[in-house]
């Protein structure tokens, strides 16, 4: 049976609880819970560096990818320039960052990691395993999780991005 309109009582989503506002039941509250849970968990492994959690998730892109635009930042991090920008303030200030206008496009702000950043990157290191080992989680269930989120996070409408 199709049902244009999405489930209904009579044709509930296969694998949902039919007609149930369970708490318990809903993915967006296990999705909360979790994200609340692993932020929690980051945050003592944060403050040893002095980052926040959403400070080490801008610096994680830079040490990856180098030199980039606030757009790009903003981009990959699914955040709006709201947010990025006193992000972007403090982590400057804490001389992490510097920010300068792009000579080709000067409309662009590009932001890259200074030399400072770069050795914080070194006392960063520990972060990831430090996490695994206390989720007691093997490589192969977090690596199962992580693919079942970006297949998750694939399927649902995309939320728009900064321009």
């Amino acid at each position: 049976m199709t049902n244009e309109e999405g489930p209904t009582a009579d044709s509930p989503d296969e694998g949902a609880p039919a007609g149930s506002l369970l708490l318990d039941d809903q993915l967006c509250f296990a999705l909360y819970a979790a994200q609340r849970a692993v932020t929690a968990a980051y945050r003592p492994l944060l403050e040893a560096l002095g980052l926040t959690y959403p400070q080490y998730l801008v610096m994680l892109v830079l040490w990856e990818r180098g030199e980039l635009t606030v757009k790009e930042l903003a981009g990959t991090l699914r955040l709006d320039y709201g947010t990025m920008s006193p992000l972007l303030k403090r982590l400057e200030s804490a001389g992490l960052v510097h920010r300068e206008r792009s000579v080709l496009d000067e409309r662009s702000v590009l932001v890259a990691v200074t030399g400072r950043g770069e050795e914080l990157r070194e006392r960063a290191e520990c972060v990831p395993s430090a996490l695994l080992a206390g989720t007691r989680l093997t490589a192969d269930e977090v690596e199962r999780l992580r693919a079942d989120l970006r297949r998750l996070t694939s399927m649902l409408p995309t939320v728009s991005t900064p321009k």
